[in-house]
C-alpha cells in the first residue's frame, strides 16, 4: 500500500473553495501533503494546505501542469478542464472521479439522457440549443406551462434555474444550450450521499430531506434523518446507489431526488463531491463526507456512515440587502446554544445569497434540533460592515 501519511505523497486539488478548506481538515488529521489551485488569490484554502497556486481551472494547460506535479488528482467543483483531466489520466495520474465520469454530469442535458439510458427513473424533459428554440417551442405549445428552465452548463447555488409559469418569464434568462424539464408536484426533496472506493467499496449515508428559500431556489436547511417513511428511505438509498453504479464513479457522488406524492423516487441531479446536503456529517455522523471522499479516493476502508445523533444544516448566506467587508451579527448568541457549531469559510466579502459559512446543530430529538435551527437563522445576520 502506498505511504499517504507524513510522507511525499502529494494529493492534488481543484478548487480553493469551502469544501476543499473543509476537505483539508482531514488532510490536516492524516497529515496527507496537499497542492491546490484556484482563480482566486484568496481562496479559503489557500491557509490550509502545503502548496497553493493562482489558475484558471478551465485553463487546459493550468490544470495539466498542476496535476503532473501530484500523485492523486481530485475536485471540490465540476467547472474545470475535463480534456486535461483524460490527459493526466493517460499520463497515468490518478484522477477521481474520473474524466469521464464528470464529463457526463458537467452538462445537464447529457446527464439527464444518460438516466434515461440507464433506466434510472428522473423527470420528463426536452433540451434546446437556445433560449430561441425554448420560446418558439412554448410558442407554439409544444412546451407546456409551467415547467422548469435549467442552463445545462455552469448553474450552482439556485443560478441557472427557473421555473417558467408564463411565456414572459424566459424573458431575460440566459441565451445558452438549456432544459425543460416537466415540474413534479413532490412531498420531499430529499438527497443521498454515496462514497464509492477506488477498489469499489461502495457505502451510502442516511437520506437527508432539504427545505429550499422560497426566491433564492438555495438549500436552507437540511435534515438528517428525513422525515420519511422508512420504505421510502430504503428506496431513495437503493436508487441513489444504482446511480452510482451506472456512473462508476470514485469519491462522493450526492444524489439530488424528489419523492412524489406517490411515494416514487425520481432523481433531480447529482454532484460528485462532497456537497452541501452532508455538511451535517461532521458532527453528527460517525465519518464525516470530507473524511469519507479522501478515504474513497486514496483507496483506503471506507468509514462508518451511520449518525451518531440528529443533525440539522443551517445554510449562512449573505443577507439580500448587503455587499462588501462581512460582518456575523449575532454569532455570539447562537453559540451559547446547545449544540451548535458554526463554521466560517473565510470569504473576505459578502453578497447576496453568497454562502459564507453553515452551522450545524445536532439533537438526540430532530424536532428540538428543527426548533433551534430556526432561533439560529433568525438570530445570526450576515451583513457588511456599514
Amino acid at each position: 500500500m502506498v505511504n499517504y501519511f507524513s510522507s511525499d505523497f502529494k494529493l492534488g486539488i481543484l478548487g480553493g473553495g469551502q469544501l476543499g478548506k473543509m476537505m483539508l481538515y482531514e488532510t490536516r488529521k492524516y497529515d496527507i501533503q496537499t497542492n491546490v489551485v484556484d482563480p482566486n488569490a484568496e481562496a479559503p484554502c489557500r491557509i490550509a494546505c502545503d502548496h497553493f497556486e493562482q489558475g484558471d481551472l478551465m485553463d487546459f494547460e493550468t490544470v495539466l501542469n498542476f496535476g503532473r506535479k501530484v500523485d492523486v488528482l481530485t475536485f471540490e467543483i465540476e467547472g474545470v478542464n475535463v480534456e486535461a483531466l483524460a490527459q493526466l489520466e493517460k499520463e497515468g495520474i490518478k484522477t477521481y472521479p474520473s474524466a469521464d465520469t464528470l464529463k457526463k454530469i458537467q452538462n445537464k442535458g447529457i446527464q439527464k439522457q444518460f438516466y434515461i439510458d440507464n433506466n434510472i427513473p428522473t423527470a420528463a424533459f426536452e433540451r434546446f440549443d437556445n433560449l430561441e428554440a425554448l420560446t418558439e417551442a412554448v410558442k407554439t405549445e409544444k412546451v407546456g406551462l409551467p415547467f422548469v428552465w435549467k442552463s445545462t452548463t455552469g448553474g450552482y447555488d439556485g443560478k441557472g434555474v427557473s421555473v417558467i409559469k408564463k411565456a414572459e418569464d424566459l424573458d431575460g434568462l440566459d441565451d445558452s444550450e438549456c432544459i425543460a424539464e416537466t415540474m413534479i408536484p413532490f412531498k420531499n426533496e430529499l438527497a443521498v450521499i454515496v462514497a464509492r472506493s477506488a477498489s469499489g467499496e461502495v457505502r451510502t449515508y442516511p437520506v437527508v430531506e432539504m427545505e429550499f428559500h422560497p426566491t433564492a431556489n438555495q438549500v436552507e436547511y437540511v435534515l438528517c434523518p428525513a422525515r420519511i417513511d422508512d420504505k421510502v428511505a430504503q428506496k431513495a438509498r437503493a436508487t441513489a446507489k444504482k446511480v452510482s453504479e451506472a456512473f462508476e464513479h470514485v469519491g462522493l457522488l450526492a444524489v439530488e431526488m424528489f419523492q412524489t406524492q406517490e411515494d416514487e423516487i425520481l432523481v433531480n441531479e447529482v454532484a460528485p463531491r462532497p456537497h452541501n446536503s452532508g455538511h451535517y456529517s461532521i458532527e453528527a455522523s460517525y465519518t464525516n463526507q470530507f473524511e469519507q471522499h479522501i478515504r474513497a479516493i486514496l483507496d483506503l476502508p471506507l468509514g462508518n456512515t451511520d449518525s451518531k445523533v440528529g443533525g440539522i444544516m443551517v445554510n449562512l448566506v449573505g443577507d439580500e440587502n448587503h455587499t462588501g467587508e462581512v460582518v456575523y451579527q449575532n454569532i455570539e448568541e447562537i453559540m451559547k446554544m446547545d449544540g451548535v457549531t458554526p463554521h466560517i469559510y473565510g470569504k473576505k466579502i459578502t453578497r447576496p445569497f453568497r454562502k459564507m459559512g453553515h452551522v450545524t446543530i445536532v439533537n438526540k430529538d430532530l424536532a428540538e434540533a428543527r426548533k433551534i435551527a430556526e432561533k439560529v437563522k433568525n438570530s445570526i445576520k450576515v451583513i457588511s460592515k456599514t
